[in-house]
């Protein structure tokens, strides 16, 4: 659903510009609300309604007993927030997620298939400086 790599600046506001790829996917897309929570390995996760419904409902089945689960829904859904994405496709980050994902003004947008994350430029370098390397050792253990 969501593909590709793209370099954004947040304007004084706070907010980025959604590609032009992916604004035109949200035209087509019937529901326009979306999700911004707390992702994993330092970046956010943005993630259209109709996901974010079939994530809720299986992050909610996991046993409220277990700690382990318990401490990331409270990470995860404090985090959310349901946002509009602006006619000019503009979408804003609050400052807690800011702080989250260390994002200060460079961003980088990278489409997940059924999510967009959106990354700190940094923090995106470092990671794909790491991973990029064991990307054929993955590939290898996923698909054998």
């Amino acid at each position: 659903m969501w593909y590709g790599e793209f370099s954004h600046t947040l304007d004084n506001k706070d907010r980025f510009i959604l590609p032009a790829k992916f604004r035109e996917k949200i035209k087509s897309l019937k529901q326009k609300k979306f999700y911004i929570t707390r992702g994993l390995d330092g970046c956010l996760f943005l993630f259209h309604q109709e996901i974010w419904v079939k994530l809720e409902e299986k992050l909610k089945s996991i046993s409220f007993a277990k700690q382990q689960s318990r401490s990331f829904n409270r990470l995860y859904f404090s985090g959310a927030q349901e946002i509009d994405i602006d006619a000019q496709g503009r979408v804003g980050i609050s400052d807690y997620l800011k702080e989250f994902a260390h994002i200060n003004r460079d961003i980088i947008i990278i489409g997940v298939a059924d999510r967009i994350e959106i990354w700190d430029q940094d923090t995106w370098n470092k990671f794909y400086q790491i991973n990029r390397k064991k990307f054929e050792e993955a590939a290898e253990n996923l698909f054998e």
